[in-house]
């Protein structure tokens, strides 16, 4: 079986059965794989016969592999290593604990045109530069074709030693930090010359694998190469966010070498002082980084400096410095005032005067998008009372914009006069919570506009109800495709096809 591709896009496959395997490889074709790691360690078979028909079979490229579990296993695992270099299996993995000098002279003298792959699993500690190095050296000098390691990584920063390998490393290396926090080292890996990919199969979600389907349609990663620029969101969590499904076709749309991805960011700080390059060109913020991140920039923009809180930052080449922006506050003040009159056109009125001035303006959070929502709504001459879970916080927004604080328990009895506006710039309704919401029904009645800023779900049960009642309703998704308008065009020094976004976002989300 030959390949297509410089870059080869697997799948490894856990099944109990020879049948199960059969068909989640037929599936792994089906979504794009060129090839699958066959773990025959998660198998259940009576007889080796059983094994070598599922390779004899196989409808795809394939890795073998066998990770002992004891000394039993070890006996199993030459076996079938053994029978896959029979079968000319395209890759054979050896684990680093059944390597020695008989295993492999075994498997080289019987092998027609498999490849040898050695591989090791780093579990816990600190994965230096120096000391991937060294595993690496000891991987190769056992005569491997392929060296492979799995990261286990506890935070983002990790995977900058990954990267480093790849880029410097002679060998052929298959390289994958594991976790949440490891996605990156497979979305960016070819940028740094990686040319085995690993994604998940669906319905088989892995923590720091993209969907195979991802891989293929959202970041067509067949394109990345070392002069590809690195945009993400940095947010925690991150895996709810949409930008991925809009920048990505946005950037091949314009023919921008760009890629977009998520970045599960803990520390900000840290992020900034090990991703300093001007490769990493330019970054969403999203919760809970938006007001931390103003201290991590050289400059910043004037209404991000008033706000308080940059939801875009861009490193400048000219001097790699990162300047901070907020396309929020403009995403989400015009999306309500569009709301609002269109609303009064269909009722006859239309003025050129902004139609939020002199309303009430209840927002609920006062984090990095309610200081937005809240300076862009006092910048249009509304009247501010803002509700938060920390009153505190809510009273130092609240005299940032000379507006009203007041506690959040009593959102749902506050109604001093009807025709309200409401803005949710909370994450209450967000998924995997999407049955909640931050005020009742009954006291919904009370609002002429509902603007949630959550956009996952497109139509939370704030929406909903606020709609059943009478409202107008606003979607954060008018919002979201707003602001990441104002944020490709800061990406792209002013390239931004409007109307292609548009319609992704509201043909996909």
């Amino acid at each position: 079986m030959g390949f297509k591709h410089d870059l080869l896009v697997y799948t490894t496959l856990e099944c109990e059965s020879p049948e199960e395997m059969a068909a989640c490889m037929h599936k792994a074709k089906q979504e794009g794989a060129d090839l699958v790691e066959l773990c025959i360690d998660s198998l259940t078979f009576s007889h080796i016969s059983q094994v070598e028909h599922l390779l004899k079979q196989r409808t795809l490229p394939s890795i073998v592999s066998f990770r002992p579990r004891n000394s039993e296993w070890k006996k199993a695992c030459i076996q079938v290593l053994k029978l896959a270099v029979e079968l000319d299996v395209e890759f054979v993995e050896v684990d680093r604990e059944v390597v020695c000098d008989e295993v492999m002279a075994e498997l080289m003298s019987r092998r027609s045109n498999s490849k040898i792959i050695v591989s090791s699993y780093v579990n816990g500690g600190n994965p230096t530069e120096e000391r991937l190095c060294n595993l690496i050296i000891n991987l190769q000098s056992t005569g491997a074709d392929v060296v492979k390691l799995v990261i286990d990584v506890a935070y983002i920063t990790d995977v900058a030693p990954v990267f480093h390998m790849l880029t410097h490393t002679q060998v052929p290396l298959i390289a994958r930090a594991a976790g949440d926090r490891g996605l990156i080292s497979q979305l960016l890996g070819p940028k740094y010359g990686a040319f085995f990919i690993c994604g998940s199969l669906g319905g088989k979600s892995t923590p720091g694998l993209p969907p195979l389907t991802s891989i293929k349609e959202v970041y067509k990663l067949e394109y990345v190469n070392p002069d590809t620029r690195v945009f993400g969101v940095i947010s925690n969590p991150v895996g709810h966010s949409k930008g991925p499904l809009l920048h990505n076709p946005a950037f091949r749309h314009t023919g921008y070498n760009g890629i977009y991805v998520p970045l599960l960011v803990d520390n900000v700080k840290e992020f900034f002082r090990v991703f300093s390059c001007n490769d990493y060109a330019g970054f969403s913020v999203g919760i809970p980084h938006k007001e931390a991140a103003v201290r991590c920039c050289d400059e910043v923009d004037p209404l991000a400096k008033s706000i308080g809180a940059v939801n875009t930052i861009i490193r400048r080449p000219s001097d790699s410095k990162l300047i901070g922006y907020n396309t929020d506050c403009e995403a989400c003040v015009t999306a309500i005032e569009d709301a609002l009159r269109e609303r009064k056109k269909t009722h006859g009125h239309a003025s050129n005067v902004s139609p939020i001035a002199g309303k009430l303006f209840v927002l609920v959070g006062a984090g990095g998008a309610g200081r937005a929502i809240a300076f862009g709504a006092k910048s249009r001459g509304a009247r501010v009372v803002i509700f938060n879970r920390k009153y505190e916080r809510a009273k130092a927004l609240a005299a940032a914009v000379s507006g009203e604080a007041l506690p959040y328990e009593h959102l749902n009895d506050f109604c001093p006069e009807m025709g309200m506006i409401l803005a949710n710039a909370s994450a209450v309704g967000m998924q995997p919570k999407s049955d909640q919401t931050p005020v009742s029904k009954e006291a919904l009645r009370s609002y002429e506009l509902v603007f949630d800023a959550v956009y996952t779900p497109r139509n939370t049960r704030l929406l909903q109800e606020a709609a059943e009642v009478g409202a107008t309703v606003v979607s954060g998704v008018e919002m979201f495709v707003r602001q990441a308008l104002g944020q490709f065009k800061l990406f792209t020094d002013g390239l931004a096809p409007v109307d292609f976004m548009r319609r992704i976002v509201y043909e996909q989300f």
